[in-house]
């Protein structure tokens, strides 16, 4: 068993990859088999495991969260009574809810058992920066 905690920091909404210090992680702490539990330790931002070769992915999933819970100024969402803390804060705790705080990855032979194409990722969805803390464990 193993565990360690990183910081992210983002730039605003959007997917940041976070695949090679996971992968990293492993190669330095694994042993054969076993599993990888990622967990974001924030609730206005998740996880996702996703596509990493086409770019495109990623600006048309941020696209598509935008348009299914759109900002707090947004005439679509005058039923929001959280606003307090901005006109993204409420969209990115349901973005959140609509996604995960956690992921968990088998491990074979020391690496990562991710697909060809697959990339974990922090999804950001504030719309200012913010360093997030992110735990890894690796148990056997």
């Amino acid at each position: 068993m193993a565990q360690t905690i990183f910081t992210i920091q983002t730039q605003g909404q959007g997917l940041y990859e976070v695949t090679g210090q996971a992968a990293q992680f492993v190669k330095n702490n694994g042993h054969g088999e076993g599993l990888l539990t990622v967990f974001v330790r924030h609730t206005s931002c998740s996880l996702l495991i996703q596509e990493n070769a086409d770019p495109d992915v990623r600006r048309d999933l941020d696209s598509f969260f935008a348009r299914l819970v759109p900002r707090t100024d947004h005439p679509d969402m005058r039923w929001v009574t959280h606003t307090t803390e901005g006109p993204d804060d409420m969209p990115a705790h349901i973005k959140a809810a609509l996604t995960a705080v956690s992921l968990s990855i088998p491990v074979k032979d020391g690496r990562l058992w991710l697909g060809t194409w697959q990339g974990i990722y922090l999804f950001e969805h504030r719309d200012r920066p913010h360093r997030r803390e992110i735990v890894l464990h690796l148990s056997a």
